[in-house]
Protein backbone atom coordinates (compact mmCIF):
# COMPACT_ATOMS: atom_id res chain seq x y z
CA UNK A 1 0.00 0.00 0.00
CA UNK A 2 1.69 3.23 -1.50
CA UNK A 3 2.05 6.14 1.24
CA UNK A 4 1.60 9.75 0.51
CA UNK A 5 3.43 12.54 1.29
CA UNK A 6 2.82 16.23 2.01
CA UNK A 7 5.65 18.82 2.16
CA UNK A 8 4.56 22.24 3.43
CA UNK A 9 7.16 25.21 3.83
CA UNK A 10 5.24 27.40 6.52
CA UNK A 11 7.14 30.96 7.45
CA UNK A 12 8.39 29.34 10.63
CA UNK A 13 9.26 25.82 9.83
CA UNK A 14 8.74 23.49 7.03
CA UNK A 15 6.22 19.89 7.91
CA UNK A 16 6.39 16.86 6.12
CA UNK A 17 3.40 14.11 6.77
CA UNK A 18 2.49 11.13 5.39
CA UNK A 19 -0.39 9.49 5.03
CA UNK A 20 -2.00 5.91 4.12
CA UNK A 21 -4.55 5.61 0.88
CA UNK A 22 -7.26 6.36 3.53
CA UNK A 23 -5.84 9.41 4.29
CA UNK A 24 -4.89 8.85 7.59
CA UNK A 25 -1.71 10.37 9.20
CA UNK A 26 1.15 7.75 9.68
CA UNK A 27 4.42 10.27 10.34
CA UNK A 28 4.56 13.78 10.65
CA UNK A 29 7.96 15.99 11.48
CA UNK A 30 8.77 19.42 11.59
CA UNK A 31 11.68 21.32 11.11
CA UNK A 32 12.52 25.35 11.98
CA UNK A 33 14.23 27.97 9.37
CA UNK A 34 14.57 31.41 10.33
CA UNK A 35 13.21 35.30 9.53
CA UNK A 36 15.26 38.03 8.92
CA UNK A 37 13.83 41.40 9.46
CA UNK A 38 16.54 44.04 8.17
CA UNK A 39 14.65 46.88 7.55
CA UNK A 40 11.23 47.61 9.52
CA UNK A 41 8.28 46.48 7.91
CA UNK A 42 10.83 43.71 5.89
CA UNK A 43 10.72 40.12 5.94
CA UNK A 44 12.99 37.70 4.08
CA UNK A 45 13.94 34.30 4.35
CA UNK A 46 16.92 32.38 2.30
CA UNK A 47 15.49 29.71 0.03
CA UNK A 48 17.65 27.42 0.81
CA UNK A 49 17.31 26.98 4.36
CA UNK A 50 13.54 25.94 3.36
CA UNK A 51 14.98 22.83 1.19
CA UNK A 52 17.01 22.49 4.30
CA UNK A 53 14.28 22.10 6.20
CA UNK A 54 12.89 19.82 3.87
CA UNK A 55 15.20 17.47 3.65
CA UNK A 56 15.52 16.56 7.24
CA UNK A 57 11.70 16.82 7.59
CA UNK A 58 11.21 14.34 4.78
CA UNK A 59 13.94 11.79 6.40
CA UNK A 60 12.64 11.86 9.66
CA UNK A 61 9.32 10.46 8.52
CA UNK A 62 10.32 7.98 6.63
CA UNK A 63 12.57 7.08 9.40
CA UNK A 64 9.31 6.56 11.50
CA UNK A 65 7.71 4.41 8.47
CA UNK A 66 10.31 2.42 7.64
CA UNK A 67 9.08 -0.01 4.79
CA UNK A 68 6.69 2.03 3.30
CA UNK A 69 6.90 3.54 0.11
CA UNK A 70 6.06 6.70 -1.05
CA UNK A 71 3.60 6.66 -4.14
CA UNK A 72 3.55 10.70 -5.10
CA UNK A 73 4.54 14.18 -3.77
CA UNK A 74 2.63 17.00 -2.65
CA UNK A 75 3.23 20.68 -2.09
CA UNK A 76 2.10 23.25 -0.01
CA UNK A 77 3.51 26.57 1.19
CA UNK A 78 3.36 30.17 2.06
CA UNK A 79 1.93 32.35 -0.53
CA UNK A 80 3.36 35.39 -2.39
CA UNK A 81 7.24 35.20 -1.57
CA UNK A 82 9.28 35.85 -4.08
CA UNK A 83 12.49 33.60 -5.06
CA UNK A 84 14.51 35.31 -7.77
CA UNK A 85 16.45 32.67 -9.76
CA UNK A 86 19.00 32.91 -12.67
CA UNK A 87 19.42 30.78 -15.91
CA UNK A 88 22.31 29.14 -14.29
CA UNK A 89 19.26 27.85 -11.18
CA UNK A 90 17.33 26.48 -13.90
CA UNK A 91 19.08 24.08 -15.69
CA UNK A 92 18.92 20.63 -13.48
CA UNK A 93 22.05 20.73 -12.05
CA UNK A 94 23.05 18.79 -8.82
CA UNK A 95 22.39 21.26 -6.06
CA UNK A 96 19.64 23.45 -4.36
CA UNK A 97 19.85 26.52 -6.55
CA UNK A 98 21.30 29.39 -5.53
CA UNK A 99 18.73 32.64 -5.59
CA UNK A 100 19.51 35.75 -6.55
CA UNK A 101 18.45 37.44 -2.97
CA UNK A 102 16.83 36.59 0.14
CA UNK A 103 13.10 35.81 -0.47
CA UNK A 104 10.76 38.47 0.01
CA UNK A 105 7.93 36.94 2.10
CA UNK A 106 4.11 37.44 1.82
CA UNK A 107 4.05 39.49 5.53
CA UNK A 108 6.63 42.21 3.82
CA UNK A 109 5.21 45.58 3.94
CA UNK A 110 7.94 47.56 1.80
CA UNK A 111 5.63 47.77 -1.85
CA UNK A 112 3.53 50.40 -0.92
CA UNK A 113 4.65 52.53 -3.80
CA UNK A 114 4.63 49.72 -6.27
CA UNK A 115 1.37 48.73 -5.60
CA UNK A 116 0.43 52.46 -6.10
CA UNK A 117 2.42 51.79 -9.73
CA UNK A 118 0.20 48.94 -10.38
CA UNK A 119 -2.80 50.31 -9.94
CA UNK A 120 -1.85 53.24 -12.35
CA UNK A 121 -0.71 51.07 -15.16
CA UNK A 122 -3.44 48.78 -15.08
CA UNK A 123 -5.78 51.71 -15.66
CA UNK A 124 -7.54 52.23 -11.90
CA UNK A 125 -8.25 49.52 -9.83
CA UNK A 126 -11.48 48.52 -11.20
CA UNK A 127 -9.60 47.42 -14.84
CA UNK A 128 -6.90 45.42 -12.56
CA UNK A 129 -9.65 43.94 -10.71
CA UNK A 130 -11.26 42.90 -14.24
CA UNK A 131 -8.04 41.52 -15.80
CA UNK A 132 -6.67 39.57 -12.48
CA UNK A 133 -9.60 39.43 -10.16
CA UNK A 134 -7.53 41.28 -7.15
CA UNK A 135 -6.38 44.64 -6.25
CA UNK A 136 -3.02 45.37 -5.65
CA UNK A 137 -1.72 44.33 -1.71
CA UNK A 138 1.75 44.74 -0.49
CA UNK A 139 2.09 41.02 0.42
CA UNK A 140 1.48 39.82 -3.63
CA UNK A 141 4.05 38.74 -5.38
CA UNK A 142 4.01 41.40 -8.17
CA UNK A 143 4.87 44.20 -6.18
CA UNK A 144 8.18 42.88 -4.91
CA UNK A 145 9.08 42.30 -8.68
CA UNK A 146 8.58 45.47 -9.49
CA UNK A 147 10.72 46.50 -6.45
CA UNK A 148 13.45 44.56 -6.96
CA UNK A 149 13.48 46.54 -10.45
CA UNK A 150 13.41 49.34 -8.88
CA UNK A 151 15.72 49.43 -6.57
CA UNK A 152 17.71 46.11 -7.01
CA UNK A 153 18.17 46.45 -11.51
CA UNK A 154 21.21 44.31 -11.19
CA UNK A 155 19.10 41.08 -9.51
CA UNK A 156 16.45 41.73 -11.99
CA UNK A 157 18.37 42.17 -15.06
CA UNK A 158 19.95 38.02 -13.89
CA UNK A 159 16.63 36.72 -12.84
CA UNK A 160 15.27 33.84 -15.28
CA UNK A 161 12.48 33.16 -13.45
CA UNK A 162 10.34 33.92 -9.99
CA UNK A 163 8.90 31.51 -8.31
CA UNK A 164 6.77 31.15 -4.85
CA UNK A 165 8.50 29.41 -1.80
CA UNK A 166 6.86 25.55 -2.50
CA UNK A 167 7.93 25.78 -6.17
CA UNK A 168 11.05 26.55 -5.25
CA UNK A 169 10.96 23.16 -2.94
CA UNK A 170 9.51 21.33 -6.05
CA UNK A 171 12.92 22.85 -8.26
CA UNK A 172 15.29 21.16 -5.93
CA UNK A 173 12.75 17.71 -6.15
CA UNK A 174 12.47 17.37 -9.81
CA UNK A 175 14.35 19.87 -11.53
CA UNK A 176 10.55 21.44 -13.41
CA UNK A 177 9.87 25.02 -12.40
CA UNK A 178 6.05 25.17 -12.50
CA UNK A 179 3.38 26.39 -10.42
CA UNK A 180 -0.34 25.67 -9.51
CA UNK A 181 -2.97 27.70 -10.70
CA UNK A 182 -3.33 28.73 -6.67
CA UNK A 183 -0.66 29.72 -6.04
CA UNK A 184 -0.08 31.82 -9.24
CA UNK A 185 -3.53 33.50 -8.11
CA UNK A 186 -1.42 35.13 -5.10
CA UNK A 187 1.12 36.72 -7.57
CA UNK A 188 -1.26 39.32 -9.24
CA UNK A 189 -0.48 38.32 -12.76
CA UNK A 190 -3.09 35.45 -13.55
CA UNK A 191 -6.31 35.39 -15.46
CA UNK A 192 -8.09 33.83 -12.25
CA UNK A 193 -11.37 33.50 -14.18
CA UNK A 194 -9.24 31.59 -16.90
CA UNK A 195 -6.81 29.87 -15.00
CA UNK A 196 -3.99 31.26 -17.16
CA UNK A 197 -1.34 34.08 -16.95
CA UNK A 198 -2.78 37.32 -18.46
CA UNK A 199 -0.55 38.53 -21.29
CA UNK A 200 -2.61 41.90 -20.91
CA UNK A 201 -1.41 42.35 -17.36
CA UNK A 202 2.37 41.51 -18.22
CA UNK A 203 2.14 43.82 -20.77
CA UNK A 204 1.35 46.45 -19.02
CA UNK A 205 3.89 45.84 -16.37
CA UNK A 206 6.76 45.40 -18.79
CA UNK A 207 7.41 41.92 -17.73
CA UNK A 208 8.77 39.13 -20.14
CA UNK A 209 5.84 36.05 -19.73
CA UNK A 210 9.29 34.02 -19.36
CA UNK A 211 9.84 35.22 -16.27
CA UNK A 212 6.63 32.85 -15.14
CA UNK A 213 6.79 29.07 -14.69
CA UNK A 214 4.02 27.18 -16.43
CA UNK A 215 0.45 26.33 -14.54
CA UNK A 216 -0.99 23.43 -13.65
CA UNK A 217 -3.79 22.38 -12.10
CA UNK A 218 -3.37 21.54 -7.84
CA UNK A 219 -3.71 17.79 -8.35
CA UNK A 220 -1.75 17.40 -11.68
CA UNK A 221 1.47 15.69 -12.09
CA UNK A 222 4.54 18.07 -12.39
CA UNK A 223 7.36 15.70 -12.67
CA UNK A 224 9.49 13.30 -10.83
CA UNK A 225 11.76 13.25 -8.02
CA UNK A 226 15.49 13.41 -9.58
CA UNK A 227 18.78 11.13 -8.86
CA UNK A 228 20.07 14.14 -6.64
CA UNK A 229 16.94 14.74 -4.70
CA UNK A 230 16.46 11.37 -3.98
CA UNK A 231 19.73 10.74 -2.35
CA UNK A 232 19.17 13.97 -0.35
CA UNK A 233 15.66 13.33 1.00
CA UNK A 234 15.76 9.33 1.10
CA UNK A 235 12.31 9.31 -1.63
CA UNK A 236 12.47 6.68 -4.72
CA UNK A 237 13.70 7.97 -7.82
CA UNK A 238 10.98 9.01 -10.12
CA UNK A 239 8.52 9.47 -7.54
CA UNK A 240 5.96 11.48 -9.03
CA UNK A 241 5.56 15.39 -7.80
CA UNK A 242 2.14 17.24 -7.67
CA UNK A 243 1.39 20.60 -7.87
CA UNK A 244 0.11 20.99 -4.79
CA UNK A 245 -1.25 24.78 -4.24
CA UNK A 246 -0.90 27.53 -1.80
CA UNK A 247 -1.21 27.05 2.33
CA UNK A 248 -4.59 28.76 2.23
CA UNK A 249 -5.98 26.61 -0.41
CA UNK A 250 -4.55 23.49 0.73
CA UNK A 251 -5.54 24.06 3.94
CA UNK A 252 -9.02 24.12 3.03
CA UNK A 253 -8.22 20.66 1.61
CA UNK A 254 -7.01 19.10 4.90
CA UNK A 255 -9.78 20.49 6.07
CA UNK A 256 -12.43 19.17 3.58
CA UNK A 257 -13.46 22.91 2.89
CA UNK A 258 -14.32 21.91 -0.68
CA UNK A 259 -17.82 22.83 -1.42
CA UNK A 260 -20.19 25.89 -1.23
CA UNK A 261 -21.65 26.86 2.16
CA UNK A 262 -18.69 26.01 4.89
CA UNK A 263 -15.84 28.31 5.50
CA UNK A 264 -12.21 27.49 6.64
CA UNK A 265 -11.43 29.68 10.14
CA UNK A 266 -7.94 28.74 9.87
CA UNK A 267 -5.10 30.59 12.68
CA UNK A 268 -1.76 30.23 11.96
CA UNK A 269 0.90 32.97 12.25
CA UNK A 270 -2.15 34.85 10.17
CA UNK A 271 -5.97 34.36 10.42
CA UNK A 272 -7.42 33.25 7.01
CA UNK A 273 -11.04 33.03 6.35
CA UNK A 274 -11.62 30.99 3.11
CA UNK A 275 -14.97 30.21 1.53
CA UNK A 276 -15.35 27.85 -1.29
CA UNK A 277 -17.36 29.75 -4.44
CA UNK A 278 -18.84 28.24 -7.81
CA UNK A 279 -17.59 31.36 -9.51
CA UNK A 280 -14.98 33.69 -9.59
CA UNK A 281 -16.66 36.68 -7.46
CA UNK A 282 -14.55 39.53 -6.94
CA UNK A 283 -14.75 42.92 -4.39
CA UNK A 284 -16.35 44.46 -7.64
CA UNK A 285 -19.45 42.19 -6.66
CA UNK A 286 -20.09 44.63 -3.65
CA UNK A 287 -18.87 47.77 -4.12
CA UNK A 288 -21.39 48.82 -6.77
CA UNK A 289 -19.84 51.64 -9.03
CA UNK A 290 -17.80 52.72 -6.07
CA UNK A 291 -14.39 52.01 -4.18
CA UNK A 292 -13.59 48.24 -4.48
CA UNK A 293 -12.49 47.05 -1.01
CA UNK A 294 -9.35 45.74 -1.19
CA UNK A 295 -9.24 43.21 2.14
CA UNK A 296 -10.69 40.68 0.31
CA UNK A 297 -9.03 38.57 -2.71
CA UNK A 298 -10.51 36.02 -5.06
CA UNK A 299 -8.45 32.87 -6.05
CA UNK A 300 -8.38 29.58 -7.98
CA UNK A 301 -8.84 27.11 -5.46
CA UNK A 302 -7.17 23.06 -5.04
CA UNK A 303 -9.70 21.25 -6.47
CA UNK A 304 -8.48 20.50 -10.16
CA UNK A 305 -6.62 17.71 -11.54
CA UNK A 306 -5.39 16.50 -15.06
CA UNK A 307 -7.85 17.48 -17.86
CA UNK A 308 -10.54 18.54 -14.95
CA UNK A 309 -10.15 22.65 -14.16
CA UNK A 310 -11.26 23.61 -10.16
CA UNK A 311 -13.60 25.78 -9.33
CA UNK A 312 -12.69 29.23 -7.14
CA UNK A 313 -12.55 30.66 -3.80
CA UNK A 314 -12.71 33.65 -1.76
CA UNK A 315 -10.31 34.23 0.88
CA UNK A 316 -9.04 37.31 3.37
CA UNK A 317 -6.17 37.01 5.74
CA UNK A 318 -5.60 38.73 8.80
CA UNK A 319 -1.18 39.20 9.15
CA UNK A 320 -1.11 38.85 12.91
CA UNK A 321 -3.52 36.79 14.42
CA UNK A 322 -1.84 33.89 16.26
CA UNK A 323 1.19 35.36 15.23
CA UNK A 324 -0.53 38.45 18.26
CA UNK A 325 -0.48 35.64 20.55
CA UNK A 326 2.80 34.28 20.43
CA UNK A 327 4.00 37.58 20.47
CA UNK A 328 2.29 38.62 23.54
CA UNK A 329 3.17 35.24 25.15
CA UNK A 330 7.28 35.95 24.44
CA UNK A 331 6.78 39.68 25.35
CA UNK A 332 4.22 38.69 28.84
CA UNK A 333 5.40 35.44 29.99
CA UNK A 334 8.09 33.93 28.19
CA UNK A 335 8.24 29.84 28.43
CA UNK A 336 4.30 29.74 28.94
CA UNK A 337 2.26 26.63 27.28
CA UNK A 338 -0.29 27.98 24.97
CA UNK A 339 -2.92 25.86 27.18
CA UNK A 340 -1.27 28.06 30.43
CA UNK A 341 -1.52 31.01 28.07
CA UNK A 342 -5.60 30.27 27.13
CA UNK A 343 -6.43 29.03 30.79
CA UNK A 344 -5.28 32.45 31.98
CA UNK A 345 -7.04 34.52 29.11
CA UNK A 346 -10.39 32.54 30.11
CA UNK A 347 -10.21 33.61 33.48
CA UNK A 348 -10.18 37.30 32.71
CA UNK A 349 -13.73 38.52 32.66
CA UNK A 350 -15.38 38.49 29.11
CA UNK A 351 -14.72 41.90 27.34
CA UNK A 352 -11.25 41.82 29.21
CA UNK A 353 -12.15 44.78 31.73
CA UNK A 354 -13.07 47.20 29.08
CA UNK A 355 -9.84 46.45 27.65
CA UNK A 356 -9.21 46.29 23.45
CA UNK A 357 -6.70 45.08 21.56
CA UNK A 358 -5.76 45.71 17.75
CA UNK A 359 -3.86 43.07 16.12
CA UNK A 360 -1.64 44.88 13.63
CA UNK A 361 1.79 44.11 14.78
CA UNK A 362 2.93 43.96 10.74
CA UNK A 363 0.79 46.56 9.09
CA UNK A 364 -2.92 44.87 8.22
CA UNK A 365 -4.04 43.40 5.13
CA UNK A 366 -7.85 42.01 5.26
CA UNK A 367 -9.68 44.13 6.50
CA UNK A 368 -8.17 46.93 6.13
CA UNK A 369 -5.79 46.86 3.72
CA UNK A 370 -2.61 49.31 5.87
CA UNK A 371 1.05 48.24 5.72
CA UNK A 372 1.48 51.10 8.35
CA UNK A 373 -1.22 50.06 10.71
CA UNK A 374 0.39 49.74 13.99
CA UNK A 375 -1.02 47.56 17.21
CA UNK A 376 -1.56 47.85 21.20
CA UNK A 377 -3.90 47.69 24.06
CA UNK A 378 -6.48 50.43 24.06
CA UNK A 379 -8.19 51.41 27.60
CA UNK A 380 -5.05 49.91 30.09
CA UNK A 381 -5.71 50.88 33.87
CA UNK A 382 -4.18 50.09 36.90
CA UNK A 383 -5.98 47.08 37.51
CA UNK A 384 -5.54 45.17 34.50
CA UNK A 385 -3.98 41.97 34.88
CA UNK A 386 -1.82 39.50 32.58
CA UNK A 387 -4.88 37.78 32.16
CA UNK A 388 -7.04 40.98 30.83
CA UNK A 389 -4.12 41.65 28.81
CA UNK A 390 -4.23 38.03 27.12
CA UNK A 391 -8.08 37.77 26.83
CA UNK A 392 -7.86 41.13 24.78
CA UNK A 393 -5.37 39.75 22.50
CA UNK A 394 -7.46 36.71 21.91
CA UNK A 395 -10.72 38.58 21.22
CA UNK A 396 -9.31 41.39 19.09
CA UNK A 397 -7.67 38.61 17.37
CA UNK A 398 -11.09 36.85 16.49
CA UNK A 399 -13.40 40.48 16.51
CA UNK A 400 -10.71 40.56 13.36
CA UNK A 401 -11.72 37.40 11.71
CA UNK A 402 -15.54 38.28 12.02
CA UNK A 403 -14.62 41.43 10.19
CA UNK A 404 -13.02 39.27 7.40
CA UNK A 405 -15.78 37.13 7.48
CA UNK A 406 -18.33 40.00 7.22
CA UNK A 407 -16.07 40.87 3.97
CA UNK A 408 -16.55 37.39 2.53
CA UNK A 409 -20.26 37.17 3.25
CA UNK A 410 -20.78 40.95 1.61
CA UNK A 411 -19.60 39.23 -1.78
CA UNK A 412 -22.74 36.66 -1.63
CA UNK A 413 -20.93 33.63 -0.72
CA UNK A 414 -23.23 31.22 1.93
CA UNK A 415 -21.29 30.47 5.06
CA UNK A 416 -23.65 28.38 7.20
CA UNK A 417 -20.89 26.83 9.23
CA UNK A 418 -17.13 27.31 9.85
CA UNK A 419 -14.49 24.45 10.23
CA UNK A 420 -11.67 25.70 12.49
CA UNK A 421 -7.80 25.04 12.09
CA UNK A 422 -4.75 26.42 13.33
CA UNK A 423 -4.61 27.29 16.93
CA UNK A 424 -8.05 28.41 17.06
CA UNK A 425 -9.41 25.08 17.18
CA UNK A 426 -6.71 24.03 19.74
CA UNK A 427 -8.80 25.76 22.87
CA UNK A 428 -12.41 25.08 23.96
CA UNK A 429 -12.30 28.79 25.25
CA UNK A 430 -11.47 30.09 21.76
CA UNK A 431 -13.81 27.25 19.42
CA UNK A 432 -16.96 29.01 21.59
CA UNK A 433 -15.73 32.66 20.73
CA UNK A 434 -15.65 31.79 17.52
CA UNK A 435 -18.86 30.38 17.44
CA UNK A 436 -20.06 33.39 19.25
CA UNK A 437 -18.35 36.24 17.49
CA UNK A 438 -19.01 34.34 13.65
CA UNK A 439 -22.83 33.70 14.68
CA UNK A 440 -22.82 30.54 13.02
CA UNK A 441 -21.65 26.85 13.78
CA UNK A 442 -18.01 26.20 14.25
CA UNK A 443 -16.58 22.52 13.57
CA UNK A 444 -14.03 20.92 14.63
CA UNK A 445 -12.48 17.49 12.10
CA UNK A 446 -10.75 14.12 12.60
CA UNK A 447 -6.97 16.10 12.08
CA UNK A 448 -5.14 18.94 12.76
CA UNK A 449 -2.91 18.87 10.11
CA UNK A 450 -4.14 21.55 7.87
CA UNK A 451 -1.96 22.10 4.83
CA UNK A 452 0.49 19.42 4.96
CA UNK A 453 -2.15 16.92 5.00
CA UNK A 454 -4.19 18.62 2.14
CA UNK A 455 -0.71 18.27 0.54
CA UNK A 456 -0.75 14.35 0.71
CA UNK A 457 -4.46 14.48 -0.39
CA UNK A 458 -3.38 16.16 -3.71
CA UNK A 459 -0.49 13.52 -4.21
CA UNK A 460 -3.24 10.90 -4.22
CA UNK A 461 -5.48 11.85 -6.44
CA UNK A 462 -2.20 12.96 -8.71
CA UNK A 463 -1.10 9.19 -8.02
CA UNK A 464 -4.24 8.18 -8.93
CA UNK A 465 -5.43 6.76 -5.62
CA UNK A 466 -8.56 9.18 -5.27
CA UNK A 467 -10.73 9.58 -8.47
CA UNK A 468 -10.52 13.48 -6.99
CA UNK A 469 -10.52 16.27 -4.42
CA UNK A 470 -13.72 16.08 -3.33
CA UNK A 471 -13.33 12.30 -2.74
CA UNK A 472 -10.54 12.12 -1.22
CA UNK A 473 -12.10 14.72 1.18
CA UNK A 474 -14.76 12.28 1.74
CA UNK A 475 -12.77 9.47 2.62
CA UNK A 476 -10.06 10.99 5.06
CA UNK A 477 -12.28 14.17 6.90
CA UNK A 478 -14.98 13.78 9.28
CA UNK A 479 -16.47 16.15 11.23
CA UNK A 480 -16.10 15.15 15.42
CA UNK A 481 -17.59 18.10 17.26
CA UNK A 482 -20.10 21.32 16.53
CA UNK A 483 -20.21 24.14 18.69
CA UNK A 484 -23.04 26.29 18.39
CA UNK A 485 -22.74 30.79 18.85
CA UNK A 486 -24.27 31.67 22.10
CA UNK A 487 -25.95 35.61 22.76
CA UNK A 488 -23.14 38.06 23.15
CA UNK A 489 -23.34 39.36 26.78
CA UNK A 490 -22.75 43.00 27.16
CA UNK A 491 -19.31 43.89 27.75
CA UNK A 492 -17.65 41.66 24.87
CA UNK A 493 -20.68 43.28 22.70
CA UNK A 494 -19.52 46.72 23.69
CA UNK A 495 -15.51 46.09 23.50
CA UNK A 496 -16.27 44.61 19.65
CA UNK A 497 -18.18 48.11 19.17
CA UNK A 498 -15.19 50.00 19.82
CA UNK A 499 -12.86 47.64 18.67
CA UNK A 500 -15.05 48.20 14.80
CA UNK A 501 -14.42 52.02 15.33
CA UNK A 502 -10.71 51.75 16.42
CA UNK A 503 -8.87 51.32 12.88
CA UNK A 504 -10.76 54.54 11.49
CA UNK A 505 -9.89 56.87 14.69
CA UNK A 506 -6.28 55.91 15.06
CA UNK A 507 -5.34 55.28 11.25
CA UNK A 508 -4.28 59.22 10.44
CA UNK A 509 -1.44 58.61 13.45
CA UNK A 510 -0.10 54.99 11.89
CA UNK A 511 2.04 56.54 9.37
CA UNK A 512 3.52 59.10 11.86
CA UNK A 513 4.48 56.30 14.55
CA UNK A 514 5.72 54.40 11.32
CA UNK A 515 7.82 57.18 10.46
CA UNK A 516 9.31 57.26 14.00
CA UNK A 517 10.11 53.66 13.90
CA UNK A 518 11.88 54.27 10.84
CA UNK A 519 13.92 56.90 11.93
CA UNK A 520 14.72 55.22 15.53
Amino acid sequence: MPLLLGIDTGTSSTKALLCDEAGRPVATASSPHTISRPRPGWSEQDPREWWGAAVDAVRRVLASAPGGEVGAVGLSGQMHGSVFLGREALGGASGAPEPLRPAILWNDQRTGEECEEIERLAGGRRALVRMVANAALTGFTLPKILWVRRHEPGVFARAAMVLVPKDYIRLCLSGDAATDVGDASGMLLLDVARRAWSGEMLRRMGLDPALLPRVYESAEVTGRVTRWAAEQTGLREGTPVVAGSGDSQAGAVGAGVVAPGVALAAMGTSGVIYAHSDRARTSADAAGEGELPAGLYTKCDATGGAGRAGEWCITGCMLAAGGSLDWARDTLWPGATFEQVMAEAQAAPEGAGGLVFLPYLTGERSPHTDPLARGGWIGLTSRHTRGHLLRAVVEGVTFGMAQVLDLVRSVGVPVERIRLGGGGARSPFWRQLQADLYGVPVVTTNTEEGPALGAALLAGVGAGVFPGVREACEVAIRETAVIGPRPMEDPLRVVQGVYGRLYGDLRGRFAALAGADAAG
